[in-house]
C-alpha cells in the first residue's frame, strides 16, 4: 500500500474487498489491501482468465475514448466509476486527440478520491475534476459543483460507464440510475459501457460471483438481452453490443482470445 495515503484522513474500508482495488491489483497496481488481493487470487483460482478479462476492459475504455474524441468530436466526458488511476487514464487518452477536453471523474471509493486528486492532472487547455459519489446517486453527480463548473450540459457529453453497472444487483435500479443520467444529457451525447455477463462461461462465472460475494463485493451478471436494455432509445454504433474485445479492436491479434475469457459486453451508443 502506498505510504502517501494517510489512514486517518478517510475511511478506506479495508474490511471488505472493493472492485476498484481488485482491478488495481490485477493490473499490477499497489493501491490495494490484503482483502482485495485475497479476493483477486481466489477468483483467479476459479477463473484464471481474470487478468485477460480486466486488461480487455481497460483497452476498451481506451478505444472508446479515442473514438469519441477523434471521430465523434466529443470534448467533454463524464466517467462514472473511474476506479484507481492507472495511466493512461481517460483524460490522457482524449486530451491526446483534443487537448481542450474536459473530464469529470466519479467513484465511491475513498482511496480513488485520494489518488484522483493527486494524479489526474489535465493539460493546460483542458480540465479534470473529481466527484466522490456513488452511481446510485445520479442527482448528486449532475448537480455537483464539479459537474456544473467543468462540463457544459448544453453541448454533447461522452458518458463512460465502464465496468460499473454490475455493482448494482437490482435490474430496475440499475436501469433507472443510468436512464436518469442519459435523460439530462443533450442530443448528440454518447454512452460507452461495458456490462458484465456470464453468457460465455456460465458455470465457471457462477463460482466467480460466489467468490466475490464471499469477500464482500457485489457482482451481477447480465445476459445480452438484459445488457441491451441499457441502450434503449439510443442509436448503437457499429458493431453494436459485442464482447468488449470485439468492439473495433486495434488489431486482429486482439481477437485471439477465447470467448470464455471475456465476461463483458461492450458498446457505444448515441443519444438522438
Amino acid at each position: 500500500m502506498s505510504d502517501g495515503i494517510r489512514r486517518g484522513s478517510v475511511d478506506l474500508r479495508t474490511d471488505r474487498a472493493h472492485g476498484a482495488r481488485i482491478y488495481d491489483y490485477i493490473l499490477g497496481g499497489k493501491d490495494n489491501y490484503a482483502v482485495d488481493r485475497a479476493a483477486a487470487e481466489a477468483t483467479k483460482q476459479v477463473w484464471p482468465a481474470l487478468p485477460v478479462h480486466m486488461r480487455a476492459n481497460r483497452e476498451f475504455m481506451h478505444r472508446a475514448g479515442r473514438y469519441l474524441a477523434a471521430e465523434c468530436g466529443i470534448d467533454q466526458f463524464l466517467d462514472i466509476g473511474t476506479g484507481i488511476p492507472t495511466s493512461p487514464n481517460l483524460h490522457e487518452v482524449v486530451q491526446e486527440v483534443r487537448p481542450e477536453a474536459r473530464v469529470v471523474y466519479t467513484d465511491n471509493d475513498p482511496i480513488v478520491l485520494v489518488h484522483a486528486r493527486a494524479l489526474m492532472s489535465s493539460t493546460k487547455q483542458g480540465c479534470t475534476a473529481y466527484v466522490d459519489v456513488d452511481l446510485r446517486d445520479p442527482d448528486t453527480i449532475l448537480t455537483s459543483k464539479e459537474f456544473r463548473e467543468t462540463l457544459d450540459p448544453s453541448r454533447p457529453i461522452g458518458l463512460m460507464l465502464i465496468a460499473v453497472v454490475h455493482f448494482i444487483e437490482d435490474d430496475d435500479e440499475a436501469l433507472d440510475v443510468v436512464r436518469r443520467i442519459i435523460d439530462v444529457l443533450p442530443s448528440g451525447s454518447y454512452m460507452a459501457a461495458t456490462i458484465a455477463t456470464d453468457d460465455f462461461a456460465p458455470e465457471m462465472l457462477a463460482e466467480v460471483r460466489r467468490t466475490y460475494h464471499e469477500h464482500g463485493e457485489t457482482l451481477r451478471w447480465r445476459s445480452r438481452a438484459q445488457a441491451a436494455r441499457f441502450f434503449d432509445g439510443l442509436e448503437l454504433v457499429e458493431p453494436g453490443i459485442v464482447q468488449m474485445h470485439k468492439w473495433r479492436p486495434d488489431s486482429d491479434a486482439d481477437l485471439d482470445v477465447p470467448e470464455a475469457d471475456i465476461a463483458m459486453y461492450g458498446a457505444i451508443s448515441r443519444k438522438p
